[in-house]
């Protein structure tokens, strides 16, 4: 892996000597090359960022998911991007289609994760107006820590009363049936959890973009091409003006280009 960007008049130290191909970074050096923001005067404020991958002709999946798109360089830094979050916060449509499962605590890990108050991993925060979800899976049955569910104050009580005892804590995050993005991020930032990543679907982050809640996107190009309807990385309603964003960081392994664009 190299990096392309910031560019600096001093030699990359991540490039392999004497011009061989570049060498593979140490989770380390990526937990560094995408740390979140230092706490300011008054606390660590809650920072969202989305982890997504899209082909050269936009495409966001295939067939139905994301892994026929993504390498073994963007699968790493998946990891570390959960590994530095305190919750991971997911559409129930990606739950169903990607077959979701609770974080798992990484050894390689557990120290930073100590250092920074953090729990051994990341809580999984489901967003779901209707809670039609399967309780018997893992992700609900036997995660680390439990799952949350985000749903509107208008969910059906036997949805909700079944995710309790499931052992999910279902939070209102929205009247009616919806979810506001912007009241579920106070809420998971008043759990405590203020270092929020979220993995889409493509419906969700659409969502949180029209609500002006992303504070960043972590994007990996893929260099493929695959024609067809797949979705884009964001899909519904367009907001009024695009919103700009300004590029903090690219890399590059085997053809993937590793971006991080955050709020200007």
């Amino acid at each position: 892996m190299r990096r392309l960007f910031p560019v600096t008049d001093v030699t990359d130290e991540t490039a392999a000597p004497g011009g061989e191909e570049s060498r593979e970074w140490s989770l380390a050096e990526l937990a560094a090359a995408y740390a979140y923001p230092e706490p300011g005067p008054g606390g660590r404020e809650p920072w969202l960022r989305a982890n997504m991958v899209s082909t050269l002709d936009g495409a966001a999946q295939h067939d139905g998911r994301s892994q026929p798109i993504s390498c073994p360089a963007d699968m790493r830094i998946f990891g570390t991007l959960r590994a530095l979050a305190d919750v991971v916060v997911v559409g129930a449509q990606t739950v169903r289609q990607e077959g979701y499962r609770p974080a798992r605590a990484r050894a390689e890990f557990a120290a930073a994760r100590e250092a920074a108050g953090q729990g051994p991993a990341p809580v999984i925060a489901v967003v779901t107006a209707g809670l039609d979800l399967d309780f018997s899976l893992p992700l609900f049955t036997s995660p680390l820590v439990p799952t949350l569910l985000l749903t509107g104050a208008g969910a059906a009580p036997d949805r909700v009363a079944a995710a309790e005892r499931a052992g999910a804590r279902v939070i209102t995050a929205g009247e009616g049936g919806a979810v506001d993005p912007a009241r579920a991020v106070r809420a998971l930032a008043d759990l405590g959890h203020t270092r929020l990543l979220t993995e889409g679907g493509p419906r969700l982050l659409g969502q949180l973009v029209a609500a002006g809640v992303l504070d960043e996107l972590c994007l990996t190009v893929s260099p493929m091409l695959t024609a067809g309807d797949a979705q884009r990385i964001a899909g519904g309603p367009s907001v009024t003006l695009p919103r700009r964003f300004t590029l903090k960081s690219m890399l590059e392994e085997d053809g993937f280009l590793f971006t991080r664009y955050q709020r200007s």
